[in-house]
Order: C-alpha cells, then structure tokens, then sequence
C-alpha cells in the first residue's frame, strides 16, 4: 500500500470520524462510488489516481455528507440483502434490521410453496417486495405507498432487478383501496414515537411521513390492524417491523384484531424486539 493512497483512504475516514461510527467503512465505499470500483477492489488497489473530475465528486460528496446529508443519499444507492438498491431522499435508507423480515417472510414462503399471494405495505425503495421477488420466482406482489415520489424509486428498482412482471405498484394509504387476499402480508410502516423521533439524528435528514408514527408510534400500525383481516387468507402470515418501546401494545393490537392467531415478538441481533409475526 503507497503512502499516497493510504493518505487518501485514511484522510477520507477522518474527515468522516465525527459523521459517523464506522468511518473506514463508510470511507471505502464514499471511494468506490467516486471511482467507480468495487469495494474489495478499493481494499485491493488503495493507490488510485483520481481525475481532476473525481477529485471534485470527492469533494462535493465531503461536503455534503459534512452538512448532515446521509451517505447514501449521497452516492444514490444502498445495498439490502445483498442486492444494490438506487435511494433518493424521497424514500427511507434499507436497514440491517428488516433483513430480519424479509428472511421470516421468505422461510415462510419457502415452507408453503402452494402460498404465493404477498403485500408490501409502505414500500418506499421497494427492498422488501423486490427482494421477496428475487428470492422467490413465481410470488406475485402487491407493492403499496402512499407517496408517489417512493413509488417511482420502486419500481426504477424493480425494473433495475428484472422484477417488475412480479410486482404491482399502487399509490394507496396501506390497503384502503384494495379488496385482494394475500397469503403474507409484509410491512416497515411509520413506528418511531413523535417525540423520540425528534431526538434522533434521522430527524430532518430522512423523510418524516416514513418515520413517524404518531405520539406513541402506533398511529399508522393501528389503521393497519383495523384494515387487514380483511386482506389476509386463511393461514396467512403478517409480518411488521416495529419498535421496542411499543412491542407489547402493538402484538395486544394484533391479537385484537385476529383473536385466534398465534402472535410473536422477534427480536434483532442487538436483542430489541423488532419484529410483529402474526400467523393465523
């Protein structure tokens, strides 16, 4: 490794040190956006020359990540189980964390191969019924969001992944409009409470409507729970991500609402409650 290109990678991560808790990651791929390699390539070969062009990329992507604009923002894209999602501002970054629902939904649909009917609701980017689509061949999705801004990125990421003859996309608060049944009806919907939503570092620099989720955070999860039975097959599965403060309110809102079905609490990998399965 040059001396020149460590001082790049290594100038790169502690201009973002006080951005962010993993600065030399965040560094590597901040560069191979600008050059246009893979990460492990940038790891590999760390003594690029950068164009004069690159050299302004760098440094406008710098500064805008140094004014609070989050990374991914930045380079316009994000990966989500292990798939390259384009991301605007008009959508919600993927997280580590509904990985987890995406893996329930997809052992589930590998357990029933017969049960091939799903929902996205709140799509945003659109990872989680994209991924679904991926990953099982023959499902057949309802993707829905209430911003038309998120619905556009989706389906850019559907066409993106060769998906789109899987997916249907529909402008729509939750289910309001729809009279279809769907075996799994999967859901990253506005869950964080309005006053911690207020304290967090997302708060301005990710769009709000796909955050927040009332005073307690079960503002849209409720008007989900009221629309459902009506949308879910025999048997079906519901899945929703939710926050750890709220868990036991919102699993006694699932139980309200499918009296007879078994209702669960998964947690993530740092032991938070993060998941909502009701199976019915």
């Amino acid at each position: 490794m040059s001396d020149q290109s460590q001082s790049l990678l290594q100038n790169t991560r502690r201009r973002l040190a006080a951005l962010s808790d993993t600065p030399y990651l965040d560094a590597q791929v901040l560069l191979s956006h600008v050059l246009g390699r893979q990460r492990v390539w940038i790891l590999a070969h760390p003594s690029p020359s950068l164009t004069p062009r690159q050299r302004e990329n760098l440094a406008q992507a710098l500064l805008r990540l140094e004014s609070g604009v989050p990374l991914p923002y930045v380079i316009g894209r994000w990966e989500f189980y292990a798939l390259d999602f384009t991301i605007t501002p008009h959508v919600l970054i993927p997280r580590p964390e509904t990985e987890l629902l995406v893996e329930k939904a997809l052992n589930w649909l590998r357990r029933h191969p017969a049960r091939r009917s799903c929902a996205d609701i709140g799509t945003g980017s659109g990872c989680i019924a994209i991924t679904l689509a991926k990953h099982i061949p023959d499902a057949k999705i309802l993707a829905t969001d209430i911003s038309f801004r998120a619905l556009r990125v989706a389906q850019g990421n559907a066409r993106k992944h060769d998906v789109e003859a899987q997916i249907s996309f529909l402008g729509d608060n939750l289910l309001a409009g729809v009279t279809q049944r769907f075996d799994v009806v999967c859901a990253n919907l506005p869950y964080v409470p309005t006053p911690a939503l207020k304290t967090l570092k997302v708060y301005g620099r990710e769009p709000t409507q796909a955050l927040d989720g009332g005073p307690k955070g079960l503002t849209v999860i409720q008007s989900l729970m009221e629309m459902v039975p009506r949308n879910l097959a025999p048997g079906g599965l519901i899945l929703l991500e939710i926050d750890s403060s709220h868990s036991l309110e919102a699993a006694r809102l699932a139980q309200g609402a499918f009296p007879a079905a078994e209702v669960r609490l998964h947690a993530d990998l740092a032991g938070h409650d993060r998941i909502l399965a009701i199976q019915t």
